[in-house]
């Protein structure tokens, strides 16, 4: 059995819960967030994970401290796509200007491009696959979105297909040496 990815998104903050777009500003879980993630702790303790990596953020260091992994190798390449000039906004607002935007098609004016957001999610990928074993991964939305992308050998913009609620895991392997989604957003809560 080939390396396999583990993949958590943070509990619920403030940000999370009102659609605004969060990358570099430090926010905290709610107690709901705190309350989601405590609720993974007893599925995630059977999944024989061998390494644990978090995104530098506090939301994912939280989340992961609350699902049973105090002690994360914190991974700057988890941070979440940066938003630049769409910090705090939420797409709706940026609609109102950019009628049929996503992150996914166009960015942000002042953040990371795809390309960026890929190179440092390729390295994780290949983190990963070098260190083989069970990695558990916590991290954010658009990100780990990304991730799986960049896991199955396509462009980050196919990111989009692969929804994630706050407080879900999923995981990545392969099935008979192919990159695959094994498990994908359980838990989520729509």
């Amino acid at each position: 059995m080939g390396a396999r990815l583990v993949v958590v998104r943070h509990g619920e903050t403030e940000w999370s819960r009102t659609g605004r777009h969060t990358s570099t500003t430090d926010l905290p879980l709610t107690e709901v967030g705190e309350e989601q993630a405590v609720a993974l702790a007893p599925v995630l303790a059977g999944l024989g994970i061998d390494a644990v990596l978090s995104s530098p953020r506090l939301r994912a260091r939280r989340t992961a401290e609350l699902i049973g992994f105090p002690d994360p190798v914190v991974t700057p390449d988890l941070a979440e796509w940066s938003y630049g000039d769409y910090e705090g906004v939420t797409t709706p607002e940026i609609r109102e200007t950019v009628p049929d935007w996503t992150i996914w098609s166009h960015g942000a004016p002042g953040g990371e491009s795809a390309e960026e957001v890929a190179a440092r999610l390729d390295r994780v990928v290949e983190q990963v696959r070098a260190t083989g074993g069970t990695t558990l991964a916590v991290a954010h939305g658009h990100s780990l979105r990304a991730l799986v992308a960049r896991w199955l050998g396509l462009p980050v913009a196919e990111g989009r297909h692969f929804v994630l609620d706050t407080a879900t895991w999923s995981e990545l392997g392969d099935d008979r040496g192919t990159p695959a989604v094994l498990t994908w957003n359980v838990g989520r809560r729509r």
